[in-house]
C-alpha cells in the first residue's frame, strides 16, 4: 500500500497576504480558495510539478503563524530557482553546500546536486529550503 503525502498545513496571520506570497512570489498554483464559513477558510496552494500541496487559512491549526520550519522544496537547477526568487522579490538566502561540518558559502564550481540548498520565509516566518536534486541515489 502506498501513503502519500498530499497536504501540508501552513500556519499564517493573513491568508491573503499568504496567498499572495505563495501564488504570486513563488509561483504556487491556487487549486481553491473556499471559506466555508466566517471563522474558517481554506486555501490551498500546490508548487509547480508537486504531488504535496499547502493550505493556509483561517480555523485550521492551533500551530501559531510562522512556526513551521524545515519545509523543502527541490529543483533541478538551483541557481536558475535562486534567481528567480530574487526576481520575484523574495528575501532568500545566498547558495549553501552542507556538509560534515555544517553549512559553508557555495563556490563557482562547487557540485550542487544533493547539498546544494538556499533558504526563506513566508512573510509569517515559516521556513523553507530549496535542494538541488539533479539525480538520485
Amino acid at each position: 500500500m502506498n501513503w502519500t503525502l498530499e497536504v501540508v498545513v501552513v500556519p499564517v496571520a493573513d491568508v491573503d497576504r499568504a496567498r499572495a506570497f505563495y501564488a504570486d512570489r513563488l509561483g504556487f498554483a491556487v487549486d481553491h480558495d473556499t471559506e466555508v464559513s466566517e471563522d474558517m477558510r481554506i486555501v490551498q496552494l500546490t508548487p509547480r510539478g508537486s504531488g504535496c500541496s499547502i493550505v493556509v487559512g483561517k480555523g485550521l491549526s492551533q500551530m501559531k503563524p510562522g512556526s513551521l520550519q524545515g519545509l523543502q522544496l527541490v529543483v533541478s537547477d538551483l541557481r536558475a530557482a535562486r534567481a528567480q526568487l530574487v526576481e520575484r522579490g523574495v528575501e532568500v538566502g545566498e547558495i549553501q553546500i552542507v556538509g560534515p561540518s555544517g553549512l559553508r558559502p557555495a563556490e563557482e564550481g562547487d557540485d550542487l546536486n544533493n547539498q546544494g540548498f538556499v533558504f526563506f520565509s513566508d512573510p509569517d516566518g515559516n521556513g523553507w529550503a530549496v535542494q538541488q536534486i539533479t539525480a538520485r541515489g
